[in-house]
């Protein structure tokens, strides 16, 4: 009983520890997401911008 009594806050410490860092992996997933998602708008806008300007210049003023 005693070994368990000297184990138990090691584990309980341990236990914490990866919570901790489970929680941290899963909120930098998530902001990686985010942010991929954020620079993929970004970059179809731009491309969709480009392309608006380009035809607008093919056309003929009068």
């Amino acid at each position: 009983m005693p070994y368990v009594e000297a184990l138990l806050p090691t584990i309980v410490v341990a236990l914490i520890f990866w919570y901790v860092i489970k929680a941290v992996m899963n909120a930098d997933r998530a902001e990686r997401q985010a942010e991929a998602e954020a620079d993929k708008k970004l970059v179809l806008d731009s491309t969709s911008g480009e392309l608006k300007s380009q035809d607008n210049k093919s056309q003929p003023e009068n």
